[in-house]
């Protein structure tokens, strides 16, 4: 796939909130913040911002072949590694690069620090729009999955240390393996049964899923990060700035931008810090609303599609087309066999990735949210009900790239630790991904029952003349 994703392939598209729409979502995002009424609650998962409402649009166009191709990548892993492993092993170790650079890697890690920056780069140009023009623009609106995303990742890794701590065979440096949410499975997995689901239960995955990533990148930068060289670190720093310089520069070039990231990645890589985080770096300085772009550009008024958006348009389909289906390539290849087998069950690190991803993240996402609805003004939106926010917490449960990233980074690559939880988060991504799917299924199916038209609906349903939202009839909170 080498062509950028038609912005207007599905249909004409707004891609500017009109002034009242985005009057109207300021000023409730203002009476959020100050607290409501006495008496009244404000609403959990009832309202997008237009910002909101385009990113997942957008994911939803660029990841549905994606988790296609990175299952499909999976699947051949397994297939290769299993019926020659031999060749697949030749591969894997093959050697390519310059070592007068220390970029002699081999083809695996070229899968695992080169291509996955590009993944990386994508997740900062999400994170830049969320930030800016999206649901994390506004602490009322952002808490919520702020604090779901908190809670799951903090209940897989207790109870992946619950399994660890003191056993024999315990390794509690992966703590991190069942914390993260592959965003492009579960968006695939929202694409196949995501018919008769309101808008903002996708787009609180969605935006949970993106803050995920961003505590996932903290973690990977810090935790496990061992060895840290000081000059290229602040090379890579000094790169990273002069690209934000340039690409508000009305005639930047990818020429010069493109360079001049590469050796903002090279320099981190020489660091010591995981190198896929300057593509995190570089997709957050780049211009994420109209106005900043048309600042940038010099135009006189403000375009249809902010620089970060038409950025993440071009390069997602290098994403979710290339980068990580050959990462899941070179990362999902593990020798299965019955005696494996045996091991990754007896071994508590698979036992705590498995149970960390199927169990600790649901519960982690519904507790916190439970919390916020509980000990804050905040309730569920009309017509949704804990069962919508269970299933949303069994998707997240699919932890696919980042966990076997993560894992590698743990254990090290080919160790038995991390052959186990490889192993375990395949498993239990796919049990994620059937459980949950079949519960937002049941949900969608139940609304449609109810109220074909209304919950069939794509959109938002529109807001009244004073701005307040008016509810479709949809079945009572349970």
């Amino acid at each position: 796939m080498t062509a950028s994703p038609n912005p207007r392939s599905d249909g004409p598209r707004r891609d500017v909130p009109t002034e009242h729409e985005q009057t109207a979502h300021d000023e409730q995002a203002a009476h959020d913040e100050q607290g409501a009424p006495p008496g009244t609650r404000a609403t959990l998962f009832a309202r997008l911002t237009p910002g909101s409402e385009r990113n997942l649009a957008d994911t939803l166009r660029g990841e549905r072949a994606g988790g296609v191709l990175l299952l499909v990548g999976a699947v051949v892993a397994l297939v290769w590694a299993n019926a020659w492993p031999a060749a697949y092993a030749t591969l894997s170790h093959t050697v390519v690069g310059p070592s007068a650079l220390h970029l002699d890697l081999t083809l695996a890690q070229w899968a695992t620090d080169g291509l996955l920056t590009v993944f990386f780069f994508v997740v900062g140009l999400e994170l830049a729009r969320e930030l800016t023009v999206g649901e994390l623009r506004h602490p009322a609106t952002a808490v919520v999955p702020i604090v779901a995303a908190v809670g799951g990742m903090v209940a897989p890794a207790l109870l992946y240390l619950a399994l660890n701590v003191g056993r024999t065979g315990g390794a509690t440096q992966g703590w991190a393996v069942p914390t993260a949410t592959d965003i492009a499975f579960a968006v695939a997995v929202l694409a196949l049964v995501g018919r008769g689901l309101p808008p903002a239960l996708r787009a609180f995955l969605l935006t949970l899923a993106v803050v995920d990533d961003l505590l996932a990148i903290l973690v990977i930068g810090t935790v496990y990060t061992e060895d840290l060289a000081w000059l290229p670190l602040l090379g890579s720093v000094v790169c990273v700035a002069a690209f934000a310089w340039l690409v508000r520069r009305r005639r930047a070039s990818a020429w010069l931008l493109v360079p001049l990231g590469v050796v903002a990645w090279a320099a981190l890589h020489a660091s010591g810090v995981h190198a896929t985080l300057a593509g995190v770096a570089l997709g957050l300085v780049v211009p994420a609303s109209p106005e900043a772009t048309a600042r940038a550009r010099g135009l006189a008024s403000p375009p249809e599609q902010s620089l970060a958006e038409e950025w993440e348009h071009r390069w997602r389909p290098w994403s979710a087309g290339l980068a990580v289906p050959v990462f899941a390539l070179f990362a999902a290849g593990v020798t299965v066999s019955a005696d494996v087998l045996a091991d990754a069950l007896a071994d508590p690190v698979a036992q705590g990735v498995a149970l960390g991803l199927v169990v600790g993240k649901p519960l982690g996402i519904l507790a916190a949210t439970w919390a916020v609805a509980t000990f804050t003004r905040a309730r569920l939106a009309l017509g949704l009900g804990w069962g919508d926010v269970i299933g949303v917490g069994l998707v997240g449960g699919i932890g696919f790239t980042v966990s076997l990233l993560v894992a590698e980074l743990a254990f090290g690559d080919g160790s038995p630790h991390d052959e186990h939880a490889v192993l375990a988060v395949l498993v239990a991504s796919l049990l994620a991904a059937l459980t949950g799917g079949t519960v937002l299924a049941a949900r969608g199916r139940r609304r449609l029952r109810s109220d074909p038209a209304g919950a069939a609906s794509d959109h938002p349903v529109p807001d009244e003349p004073d701005g307040s939202r008016r509810p479709h009839p949809s079945p009572p909170n349970g």
